[in-house]
């Protein structure tokens, strides 16, 4: 008598099976190790920018004898700032669609919108930037320059990392089209795109209207 014929349920084999199914079915799928990866990611860098929130929240009064907020912020011009940003946001989910849809002429403009009101943001914050430091207020001024250079810098340099990896993103679409992986690397940049909108609204609500206002 053969074992299927004496056990035909295959009672004594559920330990045996269960550990062998796990074993054969081996490492996540990559495309689940990249989006948990990613994920972390943009937790960590949720986490560091709380922190320095948190270091600006203590320092914001620390000026030295030196300018405070309300002294050298140019509500105006962060407003406008702030609409590029806020504009390339929405540009940046158009070009999400377009990529759902696959339609290349409608990605590749939603995405070059993104790309120059991107960039527009850069260039007005490095504006504002050598101004500070052409009027003596550079980061070396005051604990509470220090602190607004360090959180306000840091999320410039994520917006232009961002802009460097939408180009890399219009490539890969131009060389390879809408493959799946490619898709799921458009919604990692999405998302991060957004991440940052976020973190500047918290921004410009924080730094720049209640330190103008103090």
């Amino acid at each position: 008598m053969t074992i299927a014929a004496a056990d035909p349920n295959r009672v004594g084999d559920l330990g045996r099976s269960d550990a062998r199914g796990r074993g054969e079915g081996g490492p996540a799928p990559k495309r689940v190790v990249v989006a948990f990866g990613f994920w972390i990611f943009l937790l960590s860098d949720i986490v560091m920018f709380s922190a320095f929130f948190a270091a600006y929240a203590v320092l914001a009064g620390q000026t030295a004898g030196g300018p405070s907020g309300s002294q050298i912020f140019d509500v105006r011009g962060v407003a406008v700032e702030t609409g590029c940003l806020l504009a390339s946001s929405f540009a940046c989910g158009l070009a999400s669609i377009s990529a759902g849809a696959r339609s290349r002429l409608w990605f590749y403009v939603a995405m070059a919108v993104t790309f120059i009101l991107g960039a527009a943001f850069v260039g007005l914050e490095v504006s504002e930037f050598a101004g500070l430091v052409e009027r003596g207020d550079g980061p070396q001024r005051s604990a509470f320059l220090t602190a607004f250079f360090t959180v306000v810098g840091c999320h410039g340099l994520h917006v232009s990392a961002g802009l460097l990896w939408l180009l890399t993103m219009m490539a890969q679409v131009f060389a390879k089209g809408f493959r799946p992986d490619i898709l799921r690397r458009m919604l990692c940049f999405s998302l991060f795109w957004h991440a940052l909108d976020i973190i500047w609204v918290a921004l410009f609500t924080v730094v720049y209207l209640l330190g103008a206002g103090a």
